[in-house]
């Protein structure tokens, strides 16, 4: 197989070589790993590689994959026998084919069976499911694992969950968070933002605390709740704003009501950087995914964090936020009460995680990785 490589250093193609050509398949269509593709596809495409995002199309008009340079071929997120032929004949003169995410590295590998084509698979979640849904799950995850030619882990869990699957090859991967896009009107910055942020949300004069996630029960909020019935006692009391939406927020809004919780639901929002730079604290109670957004977000932005020791999240943050244990609302509570009375703890938060922010991989880090690894599986074999 002949094609332009990561050792052009231009990224056009050689004379006598054709591109390399990529199909990214999104499956869940999380934020995190769609970010991860538009980031992805953006820097494959400057360095002279053609790619196809394979996603439904509300997810090109949400993250413009073609407005980085990308095809992008619409396929329905489902594993039907139409959904697979549509995945087939978008990967037909593929180089190697790239998943993103359980679902769509099953529907990748239904597309390829019987062709000789590089199958790479990220994980950037750890799914949470028990009983029937967790057996079905492992069976998933050893087919998925075992027809891959490289798994990538955004986290070393995810790798070692990999491995125990049966991948024949598992490595970490660099997954930097995609530079935030801000509409910022002429002339306002951050120190203006802030202020008028602030004052939508109607916390002028008292700390603002800011929650982002889907509204189900990995999240944590009913610890959050429970926390927050503690905040009442302080002075001034704190707003907790709540950013996302799902299945749990009828349940939320009422406990909301009938414990008169200083709590706003303000449901699914697209500036959440503006929320987390208007912010005092933010908050990660439950079990986030693999190299939680928020997280990461929280500290480039320097806005200290509290988050609940689970997952991944000590091996992201190391001790540039303040841990408390998973489900205790009692530790969440007084946590944020110390922080909140404690502007120089804060000052020191907010210095250490810029500095543990300045660790992560960049996104030209994470497409140089990735392109390696496709470099590694293209690469002609040598004539004996």
């Amino acid at each position: 197989m002949s094609h332009v490589s990561s050792h052009s250093p231009h990224g056009h193609a050689p004379h006598g070589q054709a591109p390399l050509r990529t199909v990214q398949v999104l499956g869940g269509g999380s934020a995190g790993s769609s970010a991860h593709v538009r980031s992805l596809a953006s820097g494959l495409v400057a360095r002279g590689v053609r790619v196809t995002v394979c996603a439904p199309d509300a997810a090109d008009h949400t993250y413009d994959f073609t407005g980085v340079g990308a095809d992008h071929v619409h396929v329905p997120r489902r594993n039907d026998p139409a959904s697979v032929a549509a995945l087939r004949a978008a990967c037909a003169d593929a180089h190697l084919v790239h998943a993103h995410g359980l679902h769509a590295a099953l529907r990748a590998a239904l597309a390829l069976r019987g062709r000789h084509v590089p199958l790479v698979v990220t994980w950037h979640i750890r799914p949470h499911v028990e009983g029937a849904k967790a057996r079905l799950l492992r069976v998933l995850e050893r087919r998925v694992a075992r027809a891959a030619s490289v798994v990538l882990g955004s986290s070393s869990d995810l790798v070692d969950r990999a491995r125990s699957r049966g991948a024949r090859d598992a490595r970490l991967a660099a997954v930097a968070l995609p530079a935030r896009r801000r509409l910022v009107a002429a002339g306002e910055d951050a120190d203006r933002l802030r202020p008028k942020a602030r004052a939508e949300l109607g916390t002028t004069d008292r700390p603002l605390l800011v929650a982002v996630g889907s509204l189900d029960r990995r999240r944590g909020y009913d610890t959050l709740l429970d926390a927050a019935r503690a905040w009442r006692r302080l002075d001034p009391v704190p707003l907790l704003v709540i950013a996302g939406e799902g299945p749990l927020r009828g349940e939320l809004q009422r406990r909301i009501e009938n414990e008169g919780l200083p709590v706003r639901l303000i449901g699914r929002r697209d500036d959440v950087g503006e929320l987390l730079e208007a912010a005092d604290i933010a908050l990660l109670p439950g079990c986030p995914a693999a190299r939680s957004v928020l997280a990461q977000e929280a500290l480039h932005a320097r806005v200290p964090l509290v988050a609940a020791d689970a997952g991944d999240i000590p091996e992201l943050v190391g001790d540039a936020a303040v841990l408390v244990p998973h489900g205790d609302s009692e530790a969440l509570a007084e946590a944020v009460a110390g922080l909140l009375a404690d502007p120089d703890r804060c000052e020191r938060l907010r210095n250490s995680g810029a500095l543990q922010a300045a660790t992560w991989p960049t996104e030209d880090q994470t497409v140089a990785q990735v392109l390696s690894v496709y470099d590694e599986l293209t690469r002609p074999l040598p004539l004996p």
